[in-house]
This record gives structure tokens, sequence and C-alpha cells, in this order.
């Protein structure tokens, strides 16, 4: 009788037999859902406090942020509105929205080019007090180390 043990051979091996087990971990303060192509998603604040927050919520419809309706994400209504908010999906005073993504590209434009504005008018103001007996150094790039050198 042979005792011997041999070894698998490579071929026989497979990634899932060696797969660790699913732990267990706890459950996130905002639910998952499955995001649908074409269309960028943000929760946004209906209260804070217990206390309603309009303001908030229509000037966010008013960027073009509409709200996510329970029948186009059905894995998540058992998360539906309280009777404000009757037909959305809302969960810890926050309305699930969703904009198409044209429109964040476009704001995002939009305020680069603002913040790029901004940056602009304070370079030209810092440097309209050059003077060519002592110039002002003005370094437009910025490095990143790590450790001594």
């Amino acid at each position: 009788m042979d005792k011997t043990i041999r070894p698998v051979p490579r071929e026989a091996e497979s990634r899932e037999t060696f797969q660790r087990a699913a732990q267990w971990a706890p459950a996130g303060l905002i639910p998952e859902f499955v995001k649908k192509v074409g269309w960028a998603y943000r929760w946004v604040r209906t209260s804070m406090a217990g206390q309603a927050d309009a303001m908030n919520v229509s000037s966010k419809m008013r960027e073009g942020w509409e709200p996510v309706k329970p029948a186009e994400h059905p894995e998540m209504q058992l998360f539906t509105g309280d009777s404000r908010h009757s037909d959305s999906i809302e969960v810890g005073g926050l309305m699930l929205m969703k904009t198409p993504e044209e429109f964040v590209a476009q704001r995002a434009a939009h305020y680069n080019k603002a913040t790029q504005a901004q940056a602009e008018a304070v370079n030209n103001n810092f440097m309209k007090e050059n003077d060519a007996r002592m110039p002002l150094f003005q370094e437009k790039k910025s490095t990143t180390t790590f450790g001594k050198k």
C-alpha cells in the first residue's frame, strides 16, 4: 500500500477553491443601487434636524436634478419617501436625484472656467506690484516629494 501524498497537478487547481469566505461587514448609511448609463446620481438633503429643507431641494431641481422614482430602481422600493416626497427614494433626510451626465460635465466646465478666471485675477493683482529693481517671483508649478533625499 503506497501512502505517499502526490501533489495535485497545476492544471487541476482552480482559484475558486482558494477564495476566502465572505465576511460580515456593517451596512452602509446609504444603500447601494444600480446606476444606469448616461445618468449621474446624487443624494440631496431634504431635511436636517427634523426641519424640512425645501430650499436645498428646489435649488437642485433648478440646476437640472430630478428625483429618482422607485419604479426606475426596483431594488430601492423599500426606501420610498414620506408624504412630502411620496414618489421618490429617500433615506434619512436624503433624496436620490439624477441628471444627465452631460449636465454634470457642463457644470464642471463652468466652475473650472470660473476658478481659472479667479486664479488669473489673483495673479494679476499680485504681479501689478512688480518692480524691475526687485522682481517678484511667481512659481507656476508645484512638486511633491516623499521621504528624504
